[in-house]
C-alpha cells in the first residue's frame, strides 16, 4: 500500500473539506432558493441559462453534472413554468432550455437573497483570503480535470 506524501496529505485533506464544504453550500442554497420554489439544483440549472439558452448536455458540462440529471430538472423547471423548450437550429434533438419570465423573476430574487448571504458570512474573512482559497480549488480542480481526461491510472 502506498504512504501518502506530504502534499498527497494536504490534497487529501482539501477535497474531504471541500466535500463537507459542498454538502453545506447545498443546505444553505435550499433554504436560499426553496421558498422561492427552487432548490440548489434548478438554481444552478436557471444560473447557466439566464445568459443564453442551451442545451442539457452544455448545462451538465458546465456545472459537473451528469446529463440525466440536468436533464430530470429541466423537466421540472419546464413542468413548473419556469423554462421552457425551444428548437435548436444547430441539433434537431437537442431542444435548448430558455428561461421564462416567471424562471427570470425567481433567479433575481434568489439572487437577491443569496447576496445579503454572501455579504453576511463574506464579512467573517477577508477578501484576499477568500481569493486565495478561490485560486487553491480552482488549481485542484484543473488538476483533477487533465487527471481525469489523461490517465486511468490509480
Amino acid at each position: 500500500m502506498a504512504a501518502l506524501t506530504e502534499e498527497g496529505e494536504a490534497f487529501t485533506e482539501l477535497v474531504l473539506e471541500v466535500f463537507r464544504l459542498n454538502g453545506l453550500a447545498l443546505e444553505a442554497g435550499e433554504r436560499l432558493a426553496g421558498p422561492l420554489g427552487l432548490s440548489s439544483a434548478r438554481w444552478q440549472v436557471l444560473g447557466v441559462v439566464d445568459h443564453a439558452p442551451a442545451p442539457v448536455a452544455n448545462v451538465a458540462r458546465l456545472m459537473g453534472l451528469s446529463r440525466q440529471g440536468v436533464q430530470q430538472t429541466a423537466d421540472a423547471l419546464e413542468r413548473d413554468g419556469f423554462i421552457e423548450y425551444l428548437e435548436n437550429p444547430h441539433h434537431r434533438r437537442a431542444k435548448l432550455i430558455s428561461m421564462t419570465a416567471k424562471g427570470r423573476e425567481a433567479l433575481r430574487r434568489v439572487e437577491g437573497r443569496q447576496a445579503i448571504w454572501a455579504n453576511r458570512l463574506g464579512a467573517g474573512m477577508n477578501a484576499r483570503q477568500l481569493r486565495a482559497a478561490v485560486n487553491g480549488l480552482r488549481e485542484a480542480r484543473q488538476l483533477l480535470e487533465k487527471d481525469a481526461s489523461g490517465s486511468d491510472e490509480a
